[in-house]
């Protein structure tokens, strides 16, 4: 199949594995989620990034869509999704947390009955009927957000305020007021927002981040240490709008690339003039053209023009690729060196590019094995910490010399420590970032499980048309066979008759034969032999070994020679004239410049590499040797593939496969993870596979293999880190000296550093 076909399809989207992972947000009824999620996520009472133009394209009928401002994690969407649980008129809901959108499907009558226990859990929906309707919402939510920031700095001005006056130990009762009214001012421009939330969660008979904080802070108020009440609520709402902040950046990664389509298009109109259009107004098979410069505004087929595209943001490749009559662009390509017009293949919502981040975005939502162990972990660790504090408030001051008052503080700090946010938000953090990494590469990772199953892989399966090899058949050697002819001339004539043929090996020749070429009568098929013509009079034929057996033609010396190139795996095609054979011409499948480099790099990895291919076993083993393959099968059917992969999988442990074909998806769906070529690939490959490598390039995938362990690492570090730090803080509270106010950097500031930490992933590796 060629890439014109393969590359203009819809990109799959996440879907069921054998292997299990927790894909997408639609489910028909909402559910609950782990008490884990109710751990984290604060921030998005203090205000968000400018969200992007919701996607309506994928929007169930008779849905609404609304955006609420305030979701920011997978915590604020199962706190919603709970509100909702007790209504029944719910059909269902679908979620896109980087966009901050719910659509909701209702029965009659129930919708408002759902937006108000919506509202009652301390989230604000915001109707949207349209992308366009968010754009023009824009100014007001910049406007939002500044308000907000200039709200926290005021209320951290009053909280320093009032500890200046604590610490100077002013006295009087004038200035004993001034620092509690101070206080009082600073926690209500700082949580509002949070305790409205604290309190919902707390009345549903939940610890969340929302609810510790809430009470630690009222706490603190009532046992009379006001400035530290106001400077803790101060510290954490602008902690959680810098780390909602560092989040978004990670969530977003991929919609950058959206930015690299053009909104305007050069559309052909119906009288020949040449007229600007916006992009997503331009209907299929319209014609479009792009100067030199500028960027591909929608996918589509060259009609007319010759030039160079660079496609780094949709397949990752370094190398502008030259383009020509009959070739795909791709939106948010960049035309280099001259013009080029093009009929349009794809809506703008429908673009290569745009599936690409659909597809990123699935993946997001899903959870990978880590993320679930953390919320796990996460779900004892919360009401664990939150009784000790009580055993601390209660039982310190009748066994050991404290008071209750120091008691209280202490269990106070506790619970501040008891917030596992720094622990919860590591991980998809660092997923996302990884996943936005590897699509800006061309490697689409349709999950978290796939991105971290990869660093255990031991072996990998290959295909070898398309995959190892190019696909394509090219000439690969030619001898000039009659010793008393011309070879400029002969090869002249081969090529012209070459030219004639629409048959691939003819159509290899032509390419590979340089030269003029000259006009060519009495051209006729000879089916499964090869074909007949004359030039210049002179009658040839250009054909197969059994056409030359036929005419009497064949020598031993010619036998030797045909048989070593056919044990070479080459198909050999002789030119004759009526009295003898002329030349030969050997076209093979040739393997990819980067298949012997990919090769090397998996076997550097500990990965061993197996061909497994149809063809015959002769030119499978040619073909490994040069590719540095040891372990070769030919002749298999799809049946005795995944016979294969399953015994690889018995023999070394997690088994990866590697395709492009129909006949590889079974293989590709009983591997541990499925590699597809989505340059050549098949729709069902494509779909079957858990990774798509846009541009063929096999080296890819050991880079998907280093990624993966890049990602575990940065992984266990965060959760060593978080952990690290509140054990710390957890010993200080206790037995030492540390204060609510410190307790807040520390949580805020562990979660600070896994987050910078997870972003690291986003760097391209070299």
């Amino acid at each position: 199949m060629t890439n014109e076909n393969a590359l203009t399809r819809p990109v799959p989207h996440a879907h069921s594995h054998p292997h299990g992972d927790d894909h997408g947000h639609d489910h028909a009824k909402p559910h609950a989620h782990s008490h884990a999620e109710d751990a984290c996520c604060g921030g998005g009472s203090h205000g968000s990034a400018i969200p992007l133009a919701p996607d309506t394209a994928d929007v169930p009928k008779g849905a609404l869509l609304f955006r609420i401002p305030t979701m920011d994690c997978a915590v604020e969407e199962s706190e919603i999704r709970r509100a909702l649980e007790p209504i029944a008129g719910v059909k269902a809901l679908r979620f896109r947390l980087g966009e901050r959108t719910m659509a909701i499907t209702t029965e009659d009558g129930a919708l408002p009955e759902a937006l108000a226990a919506i509202r009652k859990a301390g989230f604000k929906p915001e109707p949207l009927n349209a992308a366009g309707a968010q754009g023009a919402a824009a100014p007001a939510q910049i406007a939002g957000m500044n308000a907000g920031l200039v709200r926290l700095v005021a209320a951290l001005v009053l909280a320093i305020v009032a500890e200046s006056i604590s610490f100077m130990a002013l006295e009087g009762k004038g200035f004993m007021a001034l620092e509690m009214v101070l206080a009082l001012g600073a926690i209500g421009l700082a949580g509002l927002d949070t305790y409205k939330k604290g309190f919902a969660a707390l009345v549903r008979g939940r610890l969340n981040i929302n609810a510790l904080m809430a009470v630690a802070v009222t706490g603190a108020f009532i046992i009379g240490q006001w400035p530290e009440a106001a400077m803790v609520m101060a510290l954490y709402a602008i902690a959680e709008l810098i780390e909602a902040r560092a989040v978004d950046r990670a969530r977003n990664a991929i919609q950058s690339l959206l930015a690299l389509a053009p909104e305007q298009a050069e559309v052909k109109q119906p009288d020949g003039s040449w007229q600007t259009v916006m992009a997503n107004a331009v209907a299929l098979d319209a014609v479009a053209r792009i100067r030199p410069g500028e960027r591909v505004p929608l996918d589509g087929i060259v009609t007319e023009g010759t030039s160079a595209i660079d496609q780094a943001p949709v397949t990752g490749e370094s190398i502008p690729v030259d383009k020509t009559v009959g070739d795909p662009v791709f939106a948010g390509t960049i035309n280099q060196t001259a013009a080029l017009e093009f009929r349009v293949t794809a809506v703008a919502s429908n673009t290569t590019l745009a599936r690409i981040i659909h597809a990123v975005e699935e993946a997001q939502g899903s959870r990978a094995p880590t993320q679930r162990f953390v919320d796990k972990f996460a779900a004892i660790y919360t009401p664990t910490v939150f009784v000790l504090a009580l055993a601390v408030a209660v039982l310190t001051p009748l066994f050991m010399d404290w008071t209750w008052m120091q008691a209280i503080y202490k269990a106070l700090v506790l619970l501040v420590i008891a917030c596992p946010c720094a622990l919860v938000i590591s991980t998809p953090v660092t997923v996302v970032s990884a996943l936005a990494s590897a699509a800006r590469r061309g490697i689409l990772i349709k999950g978290g499980t796939y991105l971290e199953e990869a660093r255990k892989l031991k072996a990998i399966a290959l295909d070898k048309t398309g995959t190892i090899t190019a696909g394509k058949p090219k000439l690969v050697a030619s001898s000039l066979l009659d010793a008393s002819a011309n070879e400029a001339a002969v090869f002249a004539v081969a090529a012209s008759i070459a030219g004639r043929s629409d048959h691939p090996v003819s159509k290899a020749i032509a390419e590979g034969l340089k030269g003029q070429r000259d006009e060519v009568g009495d051209f006729t098929a000879l089916p499964g032999r090869g074909v007949r013509a004359t030039l210049a009079g002179q009658a040839y034929v250009l054909g197969n070994h059994r056409l030359i057996e036929e005419r009497g033609l064949c020598s031993p010396a010619l036998e030797a020679t045909l048989k070593g190139h056919e044990e070479a795996g080459r198909t050999v095609t002789l030119l004759a004239s009526d009295t003898a054979v002329l030349a030969l011409f050997a076209v093979a499948d040739t393997i990819k410049e980067s298949s012997q480099a990919a090769i090397a790099e998996l076997r550097a990895l500990g990965v061993v590499p197996v061909m497994l291919t149809g063809d015959n076993t002769a030119t499978a083993r040619t073909i490994g040797a040069h590719a540095g393959i040891d372990d070769v099968r030919g002749n298999l059917l799809p049946e005795e593939k995944l016979d294969a992969i399953k015994a690889m999988q018995q023999r070394y442990g997690a088994a990866a496969m590697t395709g492009d074909g129909i006949n590889d998806a079974p293989a590709l769906a009983q591997a541990d993870i499925g590699f597809a070529m989505g340059g050549a690939g098949t729709d069902t490959a494509m779909e079957a596979a858990d990774v798509v490598i846009m541009n063929d390039d096999l080296r890819r995938i050991p880079e998907t293999i280093r990624l993966s362990r890049r990602a575990h690492s940065v992984l266990w570090q965060n959760i060593t880190l978080a952990l690290g730090i509140k054990a710390v803080f957890f010993v200080l509270a206790v037995f030492g000296s540390a204060t609510m106010w410190m307790a807040v950097f520390a949580d805020m500031g562990a979660s600070l550093l896994v987050v910078a930490n997870g972003l690291r992933l986003m760097r391209t590796e070299k």
